[in-house]
C-alpha cells in the first residue's frame, strides 16, 4: 500500500507518498481502507521528529481517519462488519491507504455526515469529552475559556460545552477568528493580541471561569490559574508555549485549584475505548440531530500533505483539515 513518510534526507524533513509493507489486523483489530484522514497538530510534532508513537503503533502519522472496513481479525471483533462504513481513533497509522484499528476504537460514521468529513470527528471528539467531561467535571452552569477557540479541538469544544449547558469564552488571534467562534455558540470573546485574557473573563464573569482548557502550556501557566474561580480546573493538553512554568501554589491554596496534565494518544487500549463508548453515547447523538457539527476548513489529497501541514502551523485555518486518501 501507500503512506506518507518522513523523507528527511534533504534540509528540511519532507513528507512523501510510497509504498510501504501492508498492515495485518491482529486479535480484536480490524482493518480499514481509508477514505480520509484528519489533520492533528500533534502530527506536525511527529513530523519534526519529536513525537514518536507509542512502542508497537504504526511509526506512520495520522491519529484519526475514516474509511470502511476491509477485514477482520481473529477474535472478538463484535457486531462490525466488512464493508461498514467507519471512523476511528488511532495511535498511528492513519495518513494511508489502509489501517489498522481495535475495535474498541471504533466509530460509526454519523448519519448526516459524509464519509471523508467524518475524519475530521475521533480525535477532537475523544479529545474534548476527555478532557472537559473526564478531567475537567465541566457541568451545567458554569463557564470554560477554551484558548484556541478556532482549532479543532475548539470549535469542537464550544459545541460540547454548550451541549452541557455551560458558557464560552475563548481565544483566538483574529476577529474574523473570533466571529466564526460566535457562530458556534461562544459568548465571551477575546483577541489575545490585543487584549489580556485574564482581564478580559474576569470582567465577564463574577469571579473567574470554573474550567480552563489549555493548548499552550508553560506561557500561559500562571495567568491561567489567576483566570480561574474558586475550585476551578486547568487541564493542560498542548505545550505551544514551552514544557517548564512556575505555579503559584499560595493562590492555589487560596482558591482550591486543580492542575492536571493529560494526552489521549499514549493511552491503553481499554482506556481509549472507554473514551470512545462514551463519545458514540453522548455525542453522536447530537451530531446526527445537528446539534453539534464538524468544523471542516479544507479537503485536501493526501500528495499535499506537506501544504496541509503548513496550513496548520501557520494557523490559517478554522477547524479542521482534513486528507483524502481513497
Amino acid at each position: 500500500m501507500r503512506a506518507i513518510v518522513i523523507d528527511d534526507s534533504g534540509e528540511k524533513p519532507a513528507l512523501t507518498l510510497s509504498e510501504v509493507e501492508d498492515p495485518t489486523p491482529g486479535e480484536g483489530e480490524v482493518l480499514v481502507e481509508v477514505a480520509a484522514a484528519g489533520v492533528n497538530r500533534a502530527d506536525l510534532v511527529q513530523a519534526a521528529g519529536k513525537y514518536p508513537p507509542p512502542p508497537g503503533e504504526s511509526e506512520v502519522i495520522g491519529l484519526e481517519v475514516s474509511g470502511r472496513i476491509a477485514a477482520l481479525g481473529a477474535g472478538d471483533t463484535g457486531d462490525w462488519q466488512v464493508g461498514d462504513e467507519v471512523c476511528a481513533l488511532l495511535a498511528g497509522g492513519g495518513y494511508a491507504e489502509q489501517v489498522v484499528v481495535p475495535v474498541g476504537q471504533l466509530l460509526p460514521v454519523p448519519a448526516g455526515v459524509d464519509l471523508v468529513t467524518a475524519a475530521a470527528l475521533p480525535e477532537v471528539a475523544c479529545t474534548v469529552w476527555s478532557n472537559l467531561v473526564d478531567a475537567g467535571h465541566l457541568a451545567a452552569g458554569e463557564t470554560v475559556l477554551l484558548h484556541g477557540g478556532s482549532s479543532g479541538i475548539g470549535t469542537m469544544g464550544i459545541q460540547v460545552a454548550r451541549a452541557l449547558g455551560a458558557r464560552v469564552a475563548v481565544t483566538a488571534g483574529s476577529q474574523e477568528k473570533l466571529d466564526r467562534c460566535r457562530e458556534l455558540g461562544a459568548e465571551i470573546l477575546v483577541n489575545y493580541k490585543e487584549t489580556d485574557f485574564v482581564e478580559a473573563v474576569r470582567d465577564a464573569t463574577a469571579d473567574g471561569v470554573d474550567v480552563v482548557l489549555d493548548l499552550i502550556g508553560a506561557d500561559y501557566l500562571g495567568r491561567n490559574l489567576q483566570a480561574l474561580a474558586k475550585d476551578g480546573r486547568l487541564v493542560v493538553i498542548g505545550l505551544m508555549g514551552g514544557r517548564e512554568g512556575e505555579i503559584n501554589l499560595g493562590l492555589m491554596l487560596q482558591r482550591r485549584l486543580t492542575v492536571q496534565a493529560t494526552s489521549l494518544r499514549g493511552r491503553p487500549r481499554p482506556d481509549k475505548a472507554r473514551i470512545v463508548a462514551a463519545v458514540r453515547e453522548n455525542l453522536w447523538p447530537r451530531i446526527e440531530a445537528g446539534e453539534i457539527r464538524p468544523v471542516v476548513q479544507e479537503v485536501l489529497p493526501i500528495t499535499e500533505a506537506q501544504r496541509a501541514h503548513q496550513l496548520l502551523k501557520e494557523s490559517q485555518h478554522v477547524g479542521k483539515v482534513v486528507l483524502r486518501v481513497g
